[in-house]
């Protein structure tokens, strides 16, 4: 996951149930997400070995309960970086610290790329709309969606230093799944986060989000032309 994202779990393990449980208790709502990258500790190493590389913290929106387990909606928070693990039993403990971006040097040209950035992900928004066949479908794709968070300060009881910068939540905000994405193109966005999630510098982000915006927005612009013709 990355920061602005969203996501509904079903969760059905024990030491999962548990984990959310613990969560609730403490009324936080607040659990880590992370990937266990392979990685290679010497050449005469039979058993694998992972690291935890990428890692975002989350925080509980809503839980419906179902007849087995249930369905957790989900918000990624902000980039940490996991310094120790404490216990593994009933799920992983540790101790986490914040990772945010290097402070911007340029205000000015931070702004403006937000500008560009939030006009782009509304047009993108645009189009997927127009994409959709199903009548119930939202007016507010996943891109949208999340943009809309990161432009308000996070309520959530963690810390101001987990609470990304503005800007940096923004720069997170394009990379979510597209209507009608093929499944090379969703290959391609998993990529892309793991980009995002490894840059420290704010407005280099942001260039990235703008560029994959804009490439979605042909593609979906070029769908939509099929869709049409199809129609007709």
């Amino acid at each position: 996951m990355v920061p602005s994202e969203t996501k509904t779990l079903h969760l059905f393990e024990a030491r999962y149930l548990k984990l959310l449980d613990e969560c609730l208790l403490k009324k936080k709502k607040l659990f880590v997400h992370f990937v266990l990258d392979p990685i290679v500790v010497s050449s005469t190493s039979t058993e694998p070995s992972f690291a935890a590389r990428y890692a975002c913290l989350v925080v509980i929106d809503k839980v419906e309960q179902l007849d087995v387990g249930a369905l957790v909606s989900i918000r990624g928070l902000g980039r940490v970086t996991l310094v120790q693990f404490a216990k593994a039993e009933p799920f992983l403990e540790g101790i986490v610290l914040p990772l945010k971006d290097n402070t911007p040097q340029n205000e000015t040209e931070i702004s403006s790329k937000i500008l560009e950035l939030k006009e782009a992900i509304r047009g993108l928004n645009s189009l997927e709309i127009k994409l959709k066949a199903a009548k119930d479908e939202p007016l507010q794709t996943q891109t949208a969606n999340s943009l809309e968070w990161a432009l308000k300060e996070p309520s959530v009881d963690c810390g101001e230093g987990f609470i990304p910068s503005f800007a940096e939540r923004v720069s997170f905000a394009a990379f979510q799944n597209v209507s009608g994405s093929t499944h090379s193109e969703m290959l391609r966005l998993q990529e892309e986060k793991l980009k995002a999630m490894d840059v420290k510098e704010t407005i280099e982000r942001l260039e990235h989000s703008l560029s994959f915006v804009k490439n979605c927005a042909s593609m979906t612009a070029a769908k939509l032309a099929i869709q049409s013709l199809n129609m007709q």
